[in-house]
């Protein structure tokens, strides 16, 4: 409880910081870093495979996770970094963009805590601030289950991508509950490289239709995989507006 404490008054700190005119969306990034040790994940090199080590991590700290993805992007600036000592969280990092109203908080979950941090997932899109939230790494609801949460407290429902094996099918019915708004969900079997959170997160920002984010995602999930825009957009749900 402590640290879900800590966690929420620092993402509250980081709120105040940069919503001055009022007008600021927030985007709220939760990161389930890979382990081979806990996860069912098909194994990866133990190297990127360590739960328990962000600066390493195949959905973090390679050239393809999300900390590297978003300081070399060009849209975004980082604004602020700390890891703290203990606890599910190895990392924190957050961002603001250039050129639109908008600030982004990540978090990077230890592995063996993606129980917790898909937990903490659905208590953003029930209660939280931020405007987008989302979900990168192993789809947990392959290998445990959660209570179906139903209803909000939100002013208005939060926007949500799950980017995880077969999202739509495990994460969907928590969405449904929720009331969240899903931009960006999943169909296959795939790779959550966060390129997908800087590609689709530039289209919702634009104000893109469901549909272009989809696309947003599928082009870019192409050109990393080496595979048609057509086979990739097989990869990604296509959502009712």
């Amino acid at each position: 409880m402590k640290t879900t404490v800590n966690v929420c008054l620092c993402f509250l700190t980081f709120l105040l910081v940069f919503s001055a005119r009022g007008e600021t969306r927030s985007i709220r990034v939760f990161v389930a870093l890979a382990d081979n040790a806990s996860q069912g994940i098909v194994p990866v090199p133990p190297k990127i495979g360590n739960g328990d080590d962000a600066d390493e991590n195949l959905y973090w700290g390679t050239s393809e996770g999300f900390r590297s993805v978003f300081r070399n992007s060009k849209a975004w600036q980082k604004v602020e970094a700390a890891k703290p000592e203990g606890g599910p969280v190895l990392e924190r990092i957050g961002f603001k963009h250039r050129d639109q109203d908008c600030k982004l908080l990540a978090e990077a979950w230890r592995g063996s805590e993606i129980k917790a941090c898909t937990e903490a997932f659905f208590a953003e899109l029930k209660s939280g601030e931020a405007d987008l939230v989302v979900y990168v790494g192993h789809d947990g609801l392959m290998d445990f289950s959660l209570p179906i949460i139903v209803g909000n407290e939100r002013k208005k429902p939060a926007a949500a991508m799950v980017l995880c094996c077969k999202s739509r099918a495990f994460f969907g019915p928590h969405l449904e509950a929720l009331g969240a708004a899903p931009v960006l969900m999943t169909e296959q079997l795939m790779y959550p490289g966060s390129f997908l959170v800087r590609d689709a997160a530039a289209a919702w920002l634009r104000g893109d239709s469901l549909a272009d984010i989809r696309m947003a995602a599928a082009r870019s999930y192409a050109a990393n995989q080496g595979i048609s825009v057509k086979a990739a957009a097989g990869v990604f749900s296509t959502l009712s507006e």
